[in-house]
């Protein structure tokens, strides 16, 4: 690592939210550089110009802006010389101190000047122009300074540089180093972006002892989050001691006290309600029995059925132009009679003909309906199939951005929706958080009708909402199992049914739209993926790269896993050039003109997980990306800087978890026996039913057969469904 010591001569950019900084810097003490002026990048937090520092880290070559210093750590030196002392004071680097008070300052105290700053203040009062309100201000802005590169320089020590350091400050401000003395673990909680593996190396560092209390508690903790990722509501105890056990390097004995000590603080709640001890995060325990307790309260709280008759069914067929199937007449039958519904169904089986044939009975009793899906592309289709509004789950409850951008709405049980009916569809990607949000937002008396496929992946965050609602068979539901004609002229729906009942697709019937390549090893499989994407498809249906053709993949690494499929196809689709801009974060280059996604809810800036999106600016000095995303109605631009980079992925090939809620005009899916532990039907369901207009396999048989065969989807830890039995077994209805 080298070192370089020299002045802030110039800051040509600084980012407010995480303190990345571009600076020119003149180096004085390095015989190599020494008064050369450099490019120095790297996060800083309250820099001015004329500050002397210290600077820790290496050269980079950037391709346009050549050679810079990459900064991993620095200190601010104290200015040593009265020239110097004077030359920081009227750098702008304390408030309220200008070039002309420092000029009155130094000739005042001189050599001492700094010493009085630290220890005898209120000796400022007599500079001119300094009284009591202009004391107060520089003190304040010269502690908070000190803080901080207090903050810094202790935890530099310990091998954490100055990105993380600004976190910490700006969360603990004074007490940081209080905090990390007495508990760094707390990091892990209470600080964005910062997670237990980096508390634990700095408590590592900081010599706390492997078996200590805090660190075996915020170890469970962080293991019911893994969980948590993984889907699961909650973990029997003993695969909870077993897993942290392994995590810290401990016996699993030493777990059990502080286990207990997390239920006495109320941070875990272990049940031992069903015949073992079974541990909960706490949100989530109180999460799941809400979601039981709300949707019996629904069930029971409808004013009174409405009238349904053959007649009223005949005349929104004529209405819709429809002929309704036995079981869609089934789920209007049971809208008008319960307050909570579930209509499920696969591909071709007229879920949005249903939805369509509900929104016009309501219409006719005046009810006021709202649509909702939890993404935007599948609002999109939901408003483009019943030419009504639609809205993302989250836009429906005006979600709000609270500090670290948690989620909050603004229609909660103090502001319920004023709509008598909530239709939501993709059902199977809603997880038990919003979930509990999107019921405590529906006022009593109101209708939920819950629209989805049980068969389908289930969400990315925790519970298996859907499938535990139909499972508990407590609220109403309706299986669509017919396939109608028009869905049955397309192989992609016949071999999705196929798929789902454990049988194997029709390969490469003539003028259809389900197709499959043998192709057997890795390396030949990406090489016709590329020749697919790049000539055969757009020269065989007119599908254009960009906007028509997607990859799902089952695996993030590997020859045809989304990572190098994304950059193989990001060379051949959007290769380098003088007019495209480029950056590079965490090893990911981004280009003027990619395909990407959000990989993360960001609710301050309005994009949720799974959202697509174009490149369509990137400035190299400043490091920011501007994104283009089609909304439900229109397009917008969101601009991403420093840090925010890492909320973004390439996205000409995504994972099948991430493809949820969208539909492609022309999906190929890689399937290997590479892929061997991702082999599942429901996955290959899930992936399939995503194309609209083309489907292409390209793999082996074998690894075709083995996904098909194996139907052993991995099961979810969560109490919904017996926690709904036993609201309707024993549930008090308020009166």
């Amino acid at each position: 690592m080298i070192e370089l010591s020299g002045i802030v001569e110039r800051i040509t950019y600084y980012n407010e939210k995480d303190g990345f900084s571009v600076i020119k810097f003149s180096v004085n003490d390095n015989e190599d550089y020494k008064d050369e002026t450099v490019t120095a990048v790297g996060y800083f937090h309250c820099l001015e110009t004329g500050e002397r520092l210290k600077l820790k880290g290496d050269w980079i070559l950037h391709k346009d802006y050549g050679y810079q210093f990459k900064t991993e750590f620095y200190e601010v030196i104290t200015p040593a010389t009265i020239n110097d002392i004077e030359k920081y004071l009227a750098s702008g680097a304390i408030k309220g101190i200008g070039p002309a008070t420092a000029k009155r300052i130094v000739d005042e105290f001189g050599e001492k000047t700094l010493e009085i700053l630290n220890s005898y203040p209120d000796e400022l009062l007599k500079i001119p122009g300094i009284g009591e309100k202009k004391l107060n201000m520089i003190t304040k802005s010269y502690e908070e300074q000190r803080e901080i590169r207090d903050i810094m320089l202790f935890l530099q020590q310990y091998g954490i540089g100055p990105a993380v350091a600004v976190k910490i400050y700006k969360k603990y401000k004074e007490k940081a180093t209080q905090v990390l003395k007495e508990n760094p673990y707390r990091l892990a909680d209470e600080v964005e972006g910062i997670g237990f593996k980096t508390a634990d190396y700095i408590a590592q560092k900081m010599g706390i002892e492997n078996n200590s209390m805090e660190r075996l508690e915020a170890g469970l903790k962080y293991t019911l989050l893994k969980a948590a990722d993984e889907g699961h509501v909650f973990l029997p105890a003993d695969k909870l001691l077993y897993k942290t056990s392994e995590l810290l390097g401990v016996e699993s004995e030493l777990l059990n006290q502080p286990l207990l000590a997390l239920e006495e603080k109320e941070e875990i709640v272990i049940d031992r309600s069903w015949g073992s001890s079974e541990v909960y995060l706490a949100a989530f325990y109180y999460l799941e029995k809400s979601i039981a307790r709300k949707l019996f309260l629904l069930a029971q709280m409808i004013d009174k059925p409405l009238e349904i008759t053959d007649e009223t069914i005949n005349e929104i067929e004529k209405l819709c132009k429809i002929q309704l199937a036995k079981r869609q007449r089934e789920a209007l039958e049971k809208a008008a009679q319960n307050g909570v519904i579930v209509i499920t169904g696969g591909p071709g089986t007229g879920k949005t003909t249903t939805i369509q044939s509900l929104l016009k009975f309501f219409e006719k009793h005046k009810l006021k309906a709202a649509l909702a899906a939890p993404t935007g592309r599948a609002a999109k289709r939901m408003a483009e199939a019943t030419g009504k509004e639609a809205k993302t789950i989250h836009r429906l409850l005006e979600y709000n951005a609270f500090e670290h951008g948690a989620m909050a709405f603004g229609k909660n049980q103090e502001s319920l929706l004023e709509e008598d009916v909530i239709i939501v569809d993709e059902m199977s990607m809603v997880d038990i958080t919003l979930m509990y949000h999107l019921l405590s937002a529906v006022k009593p008396g109101a209708r939920l009708i819950l629209v989805g496929d049980k068969d389908q992946l289930p969400s990315v965050g925790p519970g298996s909402v859907l499938k535990e609602i139909i499972e508990s068979d407590k609220i109403s539901t309706v299986v669509l199992d017919e396939i109608f004609r028009q869905a049955q002229e397309s192989m992609i729906v016949v071999n999705a049914h196929r798929i789902n009942k454990g049988y194997f697709p029709y390969l490469n019937v003539k003028d259809k739209d389900f197709f499959f390549e043998q192709v057997l090893s890795p390396e030949d499989i990406l090489e016709t993926i590329l020749e697919m994407v790049k000539e055969r498809l757009p020269n065989y249906g007119n599908f254009d790269p960009f906007e028509d053709i997607q990859i799902l993949t089952p695996m993030k690494k590997g020859i045809v896993g989304v990572i190098n499929l994304n950059e193989r196809l990001q060379h051949i689709l959007n290769p380098p050039s003088t007019s495209k801009k480029e950056c590079k974060y965490h090893g990911q280059l981004f280009r003027e003109g990619d395909k990407v996604m959000q990989i993360k809810n960001n609710y301050e800036k309005e994009v949720f997980n799974g959202d697509l999106g174009r490149i369509t600016n990137i400035d190299e000095d400043d490091d920011i990306v501007t994104v283009t995303f089609q909304d439900i109605q229109q397009e917008k631009n969101v601009t991403y800087c420093g840090q925010e980079i890492e909320e973004l992925n390439l996205a000409y090939a995504l994972s099948v978890h991430k493809s949820q809620g969208s539909e492609f005009p022309a999906v190929i899916i890689p399937i290997t026996t590479s892929h061997y532990v991702m082999l599942q039907r429901n996955l290959l369901y899930t992936a399939v039913t995503r194309a609209k207009r083309l489907l292409v396999l390209v793999g082996s048989k074998q690894a075709l057969t083995l996904s098909i065969q194996n139907n052993r989807a991995l099961k979810r830890y969560g109490h919904l469904s017996d926690r709904i039995i036993e609201e309707f077994s024993c549930g008090i209805y308020p009166t």
